[in-house]
C-alpha cells in the first residue's frame, strides 16, 4: 500500500512538471506568435524560443496544431471556471459580470502568454475544433444568463442578452489583437478599463457603476493561475521522455 502511494506520488509529480514546462513552452510559442505571425512560425522557432531542440520539443507537443489546441483548451477551462465562481457569489448582476470580464481579460492577455493565439482557432482542423465550440458555446450561454438575469431584476436596461453578449465577448476577444505588453496599459488596467465601459452600457442606473467600483476595491485580488489548476490536464498529460 505505502509502495502504490509512493508511486502515485512519483507519478503525480511528474505530470505536474510535465504540464509546467507544456506552459513554458507556450508562453515561448506566444511570443513567436506575436512577432512572426501564426503561418510564419515553424517548430524550429518555438524549439529556439524555448530554449529546447526540436526533438525535445516533439515530447511535448506533436505540432503546431496540438499546441494551439492545448491553449484553446486550456483557456475555455478558465474562463468557465472564472464564470461558474462568479454565477455563486452572493453580488448583483453587475459584479458578476465584472468579474467576468475582468477574468477573460487577464486570461487572454497576461497569465497565459500563449493565449495570444486565442483568435486562431479557426486554424485547427474540425476534429479539434469541436470540442472547442462546445466549451465556447457553454461559456457564451453562462455570460448570457447572467446579462439575462440583469435584466430581469431591473439593474439592467432591456436588452437582447444575446446580442450584448457577443458584443462584450466580441470586444475582449479582440484585446489580443492589438494589445502591446510593453505599452503604457497592463492587461489588469485594460480588464478594469473594459469592465467600467461595458457595463456602463448595461446598466439602468449608470450612477450605480461608481458603487460597484467602490465595491471592488474590497474584494480580494484575483488569484494568479497556477499549473496545479488544471488537474486534468495534469492528469491527461503524457510524460516527459526528457
Amino acid at each position: 500500500m505505502a509502495n502504490r502511494r509512493g508511486t502515485k506520488r512519483t507519478h503525480g509529480r511528474i505530470a505536474r512538471r510535465y504540464l509546467a514546462r507544456r506552459l513554458e513552452i507556450l508562453r515561448a510559442a506566444g511570443n513567436q506568435f506575436r512577432v512572426a505571425g501564426f503561418a510564419e512560425t515553424g517548430m524550429r522557432d518555438i524549439a529556439a524560443a524555448a530554449d529546447l531542440s526540436p526533438a525535445n520539443l516533439y515530447n511535448y507537443f506533436q505540432g503546431k496544431h496540438e499546441l494551439l489546441f492545448f491553449c484553446q483548451d486550456l483557456t475555455l477551462d478558465r474562463l468557465i471556471a472564472a464564470l461558474e465562481k462568479a454565477r455563486c457569489l452572493r453580488v448583483n448582476a453587475g459584479e458578476k459580470l465584472r468579474l467576468v470580464i475582468v477574468s477573460h481579460v487577464r486570461c487572454v492577455l497576461d497569465e497565459v502568454e500563449g493565449s495570444a493565439a486565442h483568435l486562431l482557432a479557426s486554424s485547427l482542423p474540425p476534429r479539434l475544433q469541436r470540442p472547442l465550440v462546445a466549451k465556447r458555446d457553454r461559456y457564451e450561454e453562462g455570460v448570457r444568463h447572467l446579462i439575462a438575469a440583469g435584466v430581469r431584476t431591473g439593474e439592467f436596461t432591456p436588452c437582447d442578452p444575446a446580442l450584448a453578449t457577443r458584443a462584450i465577448l466580441g470586444a475582449l476577444n479582440w484585446t489580443v489583437r492589438w494589445f502591446n505588453p510593453g505599452g503604457t496599459l497592463t492587461a489588469t488596467e485594460i480588464a478594469e478599463g473594459f469592465a467600467d465601459y461595458l457595463i456602463r452600457g448595461l446598466l439602468a442606473n449608470p450612477s450605480s457603476l461608481r458603487r460597484s467600483s467602490v465595491a471592488r476595491k474590497q474584494q480580494r485580488p484575483i488569484r494568479k493561475f497556477r499549473p496545479r489548476d488544471t488537474e486534468r490536464h495534469a492528469a491527461t498529460a503524457r510524460p516527459s521522455k526528457r
